[in-house]
């Protein structure tokens, strides 16, 4: 089992930055990978960044690129969300993700209970 837990939501004015960090325990995975999501009401959760827990590897959504930083410290257990120059359509809640591939696609096994991130001025 692995247990996640998500932390650094708040209110934030547009144009602001935010860090959102997503602390793991319990068995973990040398070919995993820990990826950010956020949902809104009504919509489908959307994939927003991941890296693999041991190389570092990093992809986006190019809904994200150039803003969002996902980064990890493995003396922590921890990954982060660096989010800047946030817009209120950022407003979401914001869930961080432990998955494995088979090479071709990504499976999302444990799942944080999420964050709230509101922008809004």
């Amino acid at each position: 089992q692995v247990q996640l837990v998500e932390s650094g939501g708040g209110l934030v004015q547009p144009g602001g930055s935010l860090r959102l960090s997503c602390a793991a325990s319990g068995r973990t995975f040398s070919s995993a990978a820990i990826a950010w999501f956020r949902q809104t009401p009504g919509k489908e959760r959307e994939f927003l960044a991941r890296i693999r827990w041991s190389f570092g590897l990093t992809y986006y959504a190019d809904s994200v690129k150039g803003r969002f930083t996902i980064s990890r410290d493995n003396a922590k257990n921890t990954v982060y969300l660096q989010m800047n120059s946030l817009k209120p359509e950022d407003t979401a809640l914001y869930y961080c993700a432990v998955g494995t591939t088979d090479g071709t696609t990504w499976r999302w096994d444990y799942w944080g209970q999420g964050t709230q991130v509101t922008v809004s001025s």
